[in-house]
Formats: structure tokens, C-alpha cells, sequence
């Protein structure tokens, strides 16, 4: 497994938007993961949505080939020393992408994102940087 996937690609994705089906489909080979943060945001979508039972299948359908990683306590230290790090510096993120960002981190995983602007705060986390202009 070589790449998290971030809940904005998940979206796109799952509303057969590109480039997000053609990038997915070119590392699904390497395999891919999705934090459980990213899994509770794309629920929180399918619940509120005005075709949530077709949501669901689709995200169930995804995850027969992204498997779910767990927050555990090594994740929520280095989440801490993150979110410290970025304070202390006013560069402040929300927790969601501060705990994805770590699950990438300690999984030695590239972050698959378009949200440049606030993973990019993040030290040392390797972001997929080659979408279509």
C-alpha cells in the first residue's frame, strides 16, 4: 500500500468526477487506504445526502479495494505534536486533516489530496502532486 486517500478524492470519485477515476484507477495497483477520519466524512455525506442509499453503494463498492485504517495511540501523538508544531507557528489546520495527515505520516503513505494549501503546513508528509492542470 503506498497512498492515502483524502475525502476530497474520495468525493470526486464517487461522483465519477476526473481527474479523481483516472488517478485512482492509475494507483489503485499500488494499493490505497483511506483514514477512518476520511470513512466518518464521507458517512456524514451519505446520511445528509438526497440519494444516500446509491451513495452508500458506491462507497461500499470503493472500499472493496481501499482498506480503512484505524486512529491507534501512535497516530494521536503524532497528531499532537502536529497540531502543536503548526500553533505554535500560526499556522494552525483543522483536527480532521491534522489526523489524516498523521495516519499518512506513520503508515509511510503519499497523502492523495487536492487540499494543498493546508497539507502543505504539514512537515515531512509527502503529498501526490501530479494532477492535470
Amino acid at each position: 500500500m503506498k497512498y492515502l486517500i483524502d475525502s476530497d478524492v474520495v468525493v470526486d470519485y464517487l461522483d465519477a468526477r476526473q481527474p479523481a477515476t483516472d488517478i485512482l484507477a492509475l494507483l489503485l495497483p499500488d494499493g490505497i487506504a483511506i483514514s477512518l477520519i476520511t470513512y466518518g466524512e464521507i458517512y456524514e455525506g451519505i446520511l445528509f445526502s438526497n440519494r444516500s442509499v446509491y451513495a452508500e453503494v458506491a462507497f461500499l463498492e470503493f472500499l472493496r479495494w481501499a482498506r480503512v485504517l484505524p486512529l491507534d495511540e501512535a497516530i494521536m501523538r503524532r497528531f499532537a505534536g502536529i497540531r502543536g508544531s503548526l500553533r505554535r507557528k500560526g499556522m494552525g489546520i483543522n483536527d480532521p486533516d491534522i489526523l489524516i495527515a498523521a495516519t499518512a505520516l506513520l503508515n509511510d503513505l503519499t497523502l492523495v489530496t487536492r487540499n494543498l494549501k493546508h497539507f502543505s503546513r504539514v512537515p515531512d508528509l509527502r503529498v501526490f502532486s501530479d494532477w492535470p492542470s
